[in-house]
């Protein structure tokens, strides 16, 4: 890739152009550019913006580490032309503030219904769900949870070095107790909040953290998102681990999913760059380069886990909860984690 471009965030968004990029395609000209904010790891991004620039010869610029409020401040200057999000509940909170337009895009029918918005403002591509990861040497499988729920039932202080959760603002955490709201309601969430409070013997700061921990056997298990299991299980040693997805029986709410996905932005400045850029995300080739080295799962259940220890959706009882409602509790969900005791960041 000959392009980058350097964003700084000073009320408005100032733009460095270096270089231009080499490659150009029948359907688009040397001025055509695409502006990507995103949330996403940089490393699971990056490489499919240079696949997107070769492939159409469109300049690709980017900047990370974007939160929905940025986009929220720009409402009336947008920058962007693309939001990639590691978050569905992000993506469907722009949708409700009205900053991300309706699409038809080619091969959308590939995303079931569940894994976008409405009117396609925003589409999953890769997925995630919650589970236990557990190290093979201290607990027996038999002994992790099943349920969610057995984490208010049961206090697992019979078991050597217990377990470890995230602090409550990560966003796996926030997503995590949004889907038990949607559930349960907010005080049985409320209850199952306090009780890992109560009950975790360690706090981590993210899932990386937790997934060394118990592979180290410094932890008996931990509660994550799959993908850390698959990580785990690449390390050179400490891989002896296992993983539960729990509410896998006939009746239960099934495993909780989330995703990454990708909206269009409204009165973007770049729009047919825009919906060039969505048309060929779907493309099923695109798709897996969407999920790349992530070790996450594509939502299109006809392709392959690119990790062979990967289950695909249709593989798992899942939560019916279309993702969409994630976005309903984007914004007060951190409140009620805090009210019932799980600081948001380690002190």
């Amino acid at each position: 890739m000959k392009s980058k471009l350097v964003f700084g965030l000073t009320g408005s968004v100032m733009l460095v152009l270096l270089t231009g990029c080499d490659a150009v395609s029948d359907a688009t000209n040397d001025n055509e550019e695409l502006v990507v904010y995103s949330s996403r790891n940089e490393m699971f991004v990056s490489d499919l913006l240079n696949k997107f620039e070769e492939d159409t010869g469109i300049e690709v610029n980017a900047l990370h580490g974007v939160e929905p409020l940025q986009i929220l401040e720009e409402r009336n200057n947008t920058q962007a032309d693309v939001f990639i999000s590691n978050d569905i509940g992000a993506l469907e909170y722009l949708k409700q503030e009205d900053l991300l337009k309706a699409t038809d895009p080619d091969n959308i029918e590939s995303i079931e219904e569940l894994y976008r918005a409405e009117n396609n403002e925003w589409v999953a591509l890769s997925s995630r769900a919650r589970g236990f990861i557990y190290n093979k040497d201290l607990i027996d499988e038999s002994d992790v949870p099943t349920k969610m729920e057995d984490l208010i039932d049961n206090d697992f202080s019979d078991i050597e070095k217990g377990y470890a959760i995230t602090r409550g603002g990560n966003g796996g955490m926030i997503s995590n107790v949004s889907a038990l709201r949607y559930e349960w309601g907010d005080e049985r969430t409320q209850e199952w909040i306090e009780a890992i409070q109560d009950n975790s013997v360690a706090i981590y700061e993210g899932h990386g953290d937790i997934r060394r921990a118990v592979g180290e056997g410094i932890h008996a298990f931990g509660l994550v998102n799959n993908y850390y299991y698959h990580q785990q299980l690449l390390e050179p040693d400490n891989n002896n681990v296992g993983f539960v997805y729990p509410d896998q029986e006939e009746g239960d709410m099934g495993a909780i999913v989330n995703g990454a996905g990708v909206g269009l932005l409204k009165d973007s400045p770049n729009d047919d760059s825009a919906q060039l850029f969505l048309n060929w995300l779907l493309e099923e080739e695109n798709q897996l380069a969407f999920v790349g080295e992530s070790l996450e799962v594509p939502i299109n259940s006809d392709l392959t886990p690119p990790f062979e220890e990967a289950l695909k959706l249709t593989e798992l009882n899942v939560q019916k909860m279309p993702l969409r409602e994630l976005g309903n509790y984007f914004e007060d969900t951190r409140l009620l984690i805090e009210a019932a005791g799980l600081d948001l960041n380690l002190k």
